[in-house]
């Protein structure tokens, strides 16, 4: 980063609101804040909240995203980090022990970097509740080792529960599956609903922009993959499907689950989750 680069993006930062409003978008993580929310956090007027955020989008340190009729904002991370280690290239002139431990606040390995985050909510859709969706909870919460908690919820939820077959797979795979069941999409909607990160949809129909909205703003994704309930062919033929099911899940959520989150702004997260919905991707990842 070049000093004038530096001096623009701290002439932004001078002044109060912008200061609290980028404290905001870093408290609420890569998921980011709609407009309307931040101006409620910090009591500012739509118009002034404009003024100010179009100041920050000027000097690199925040971004937009569009989800349905809302604007979504979140720091941009990287230029966040260019910012600081600007200040700290010359940082005690390569001797840390003249400024104590001022140097550690730069430090990518340093004590701060090492505080364990909060996990990261990620909803699973599709129609029914009942296979795709479910799968995908049971394997996040799998191998998330305490950096996600997964839920799953549908448009129009299986009475009977999840399919048995799938329950079976999953179980045969080592998964707990317990408390595994079918329910509405309407469970996270509202003040008392987990907040989500991540809105994840596996039908190949579901429309997102049809979804309700969910406590607090998600990055959204779709990665369509086909029913197991549509499909009528012989049990050697279904449990073949289902095992491709499992490893097309189970290798998408492997790839989410080691994305460099610290390192990527909501735009980007945006991108990567869109990228796993490719076959190929997955392919190049390898």
């Amino acid at each position: 980063m070049e000093s004038t680069q530096a001096a623009f993006a701290f002439a932004a930062l001078g002044q109060e609101t912008r200061l609290e409003l980028l404290r905001a978008l870093l408290g609420a993580g890569p998921a980011g804040l709609a407009a309307g929310d931040i101006a409620a956090r910090l009591g500012v007027p739509a118009s002034t909240l404009s003024f100010h955020l179009r100041a920050l989008e000027q000097a690199g340190l925040i971004g937009a995203t569009r989800q349905g009729r809302h604007l979504i904002y979140a720091p941009r991370i990287a230029h966040l980090r260019a910012l600081l280690a600007f200040l700290a290239d010359a940082c005690c002139g390569g001797d840390p022990a003249r400024c104590g431990d001022l140097h550690r606040l730069f430090e990518p390995d340093g004590e701060n970097a090492r505080m364990t985050p909060a996990p990261f909510n990620v909803l699973f859709l599709c129609t029914r509740n009942s296979a795709r969706s479910i799968m995908a909870e049971a394997i996040l919460n799998g191998i998330g080792q305490g950096r996600f908690r997964a839920f799953s919820a549908g448009s129009a939820p299986l009475a009977s529960g999840p399919l048995p077959e799938v329950l079976a797979h999953l179980k045969a795979h080592g998964h707990d599956v317990s408390r595994l069941c079918s329910k509405s999409w309407d469970v996270f909607t509202g003040p008392a609903a987990p907040r989500m990160d991540f809105v994840i949809a596996l039908c190949d129909t579901l429309d997102l922009q049809a979804c309700p909205d969910f406590a607090g703003t998600q990055v959204t994704a779709a990665w369509p993959l086909p029913d197991p309930a549509k499909f009528t062919g012989s049990a050697v033929e279904r449990a073949t499907l289902l095992n491709e099911l499992y490893a097309a899940l189970h290798r998408r959520l492997d790839l989410f689950t080691n994305l460099p989150f610290a390192a990527l702004d909501r735009m980007a997260l945006k991108a990567r989750l869109d990228e796993l919905a490719q076959p190929l991707a997955l392919g190049n990842r390898a």
